[in-house]
């Protein structure tokens, strides 16, 4: 019979743990798990995704228009 006390203090639990944040310190997470700031890294990334366009816009101007495979694929069997 001990075991109605049990589950009902489990079920207690989990609907604190379940509806109550806890007030969760999201900087203290941060720091804990190596993550910096996205504000920083940004412009880094905007750099970088820059870089990447211009050198595959070179790439694409190699090519004509003509030659789409898509009309080929896209056509009747």
């Amino acid at each position: 019979m001990g075991r109605g006390r049990a589950k009902a203090k489990q079920v207690k639990v989990a609907r604190q743990l379940k509806y109550n944040s806890g007030g969760t310190d999201l900087d203290r997470l941060r720091d804990e798990l190596g993550v910096s700031d996205s504000n920083e890294n940004n412009d880094d990334a905007d750099d970088l995704n820059d870089e990447l366009a211009d050198r595959y816009a070179d790439y694409a101007d190699g090519y004509d228009a003509g030659d789409d495979d898509d009309e080929r694929t896209s056509g009747k069997r």
